[in-house]
């Protein structure tokens, strides 16, 4: 069962002065608690971020093995057949890893639902920043350090950028700073929203969110 939240939000200028303008996202979310469905997600995400390329050699593809090492009687030894065998040292594995793709279906609605319900959740901890994405002219770290401080934001915790389009020299002012994450609104997902302390929106990625997700 799903219900309509609103959420208002005024922006802040990059000097930390609150605005005039307010930004409202209207989301469906679960009545009850959505943290199955987000687990879900977040589930079907870190699977899908496997390579699954790890593989070993079977007794059949190991190098050798053709030629019996020594006689079936009177040696003394244990019978043998050949030298790729499992119990050989550098023999063959026995049920070892192979190349696999693993896949966790998630119907589009179930995700769009997970994500809304988590926005709504962390809705005390966002903030909307007004023109973030040309704030920043050139490459500065310390430009992007300030207007964190001026907008009272805590660089010490996980910090996520939503922006409607990744510019040049925001991205490059930020990618040296270990707590903050930087992804466009189209690219929105659960994980990062779930690490999030602190999330940072502009203006148009708010548009962006209610275009894509929230329709």
């Amino acid at each position: 069962m799903t219900v309509q939240k609103f959420i208002k939000y005024n922006s802040l200028d990059i000097n930390g002065q609150v605005l005039n303008d307010e930004h409202k996202l209207e989301l469906n979310v679960l009545e009850k608690s959505g943290n199955s469905l987000i687990h879900k997600d977040v589930l079907r995400q870190q699977i899908s971020q496997k390579q699954g390329t790890v593989s070993t050699k079977t007794r059949s593809e190991v190098r050798g093995g053709g030629r019996k090492p020594w006689r079936q009687k009177g040696t003394g030894r244990a019978r043998a057949g050949s030298n790729s065998s499992p119990l050989w040292r550098g023999g063959g594995v026995i049920f070892g890893p192979k190349p696999r793709k693993t896949v966790q279906k998630l119907n589009k609605k179930e995700r769009r639902l997970a994500l809304q319900t988590l926005l709504y959740n962390k809705r005390n901890n966002i903030s909307v920043i007004d023109n973030l994405e040309d704030a920043i002219d050139s490459p500065n770290t310390k430009s992007f350090f300030n207007i964190c401080k001026n907008c009272k934001v805590e660089l010490d915790q996980k910090v996520l950028v939503i922006v409607s389009k990744k510019t040049t020299p925001l991205k490059l002012s930020i990618r040296n700073m270990k707590n903050v994450e930087l992804i466009s609104a189209s690219n929105l997902n659960t994980l990062s929203i779930l690490k999030a302390k602190q999330i940072l929106l502009t203006p148009l990625a708010v548009n962006e969110i209610k275009e894509i997700y929230c329709g």
